[in-house]
């Protein structure tokens, strides 16, 4: 199907004609006020264009600072650990997310306080699951007289957030205690 798009002048002359000529005009183009205007405009317009072509987008200000941005989360998302997929395919999670899981899990325990959560891995177990290591540094609570209870349960906690919640495999799980802190801070 063709579709006609050509445009007549109230004098006759089509744009498009005028547009392939638009360097010479002829003595009716000349005379004529209405493809006087029409050329006018699309002279505007060609150089308008031009302007546009010559003269790329200035670079956005911000533009550095935010792939500065991009690359520091990339960083501290840490590597990428593989999870089991029942189904076809690969599903990844960032280390970072996972210390943000087991951080969470051992703030539950109740009486300490998680610090810093190193995630390394160290191989992939028979369902692909990513198999690592956790290095987690606590802080427990002034006057807390079960510590060694606490610091279990941590650890349960801890190792049933990577298993269930995650979906890793918990090789060894490193519990430091490094700080005291007063109910209220």
């Amino acid at each position: 199907m063709e579709v006609n798009q050509d445009y007549e002048l109230p004098c006759g002359r089509e744009l498009e004609t005028l547009w392939e000529n638009l360097d010479e005009a002829d003595d009716h183009q000349a005379e004529c006020v209405h493809c006087r205007t029409a050329r006018e405009s699309l002279l505007a317009l060609r150089s308008a264009t031009q302007e546009l072509i010559d003269e790329p987008d200035p670079t956005p200000p911000d533009l550095v600072g935010r792939i500065m941005s991009a690359v520091r989360a990339e960083v501290r998302r840490g590597q990428m650990l593989d999870l089991s997929a029942a189904e076809p395919g690969s599903v990844e999670v960032s280390e970072q997310a996972v210390a943000v899981v087991l951080r969470y899990a051992a703030d539950s325990a109740g009486d300490v306080r998680a610090r810093r959560v190193r995630v390394r891995k160290v191989g992939v177990d028979s369902s692909g699951a990513a198999q690592v290591e956790v290095e987690l540094t606590l802080a427990t609570r002034l006057g807390n007289t079960s510590g060694a209870d606490t610091l279990a349960r941590v650890r349960e906690l801890v190792s049933a957030a990577a298993t269930s919640r995650v979906g890793i495999s918990l090789i060894s799980l490193d519990l430091l205690v490094e700080d005291v802190y007063e109910d209220g801070e």
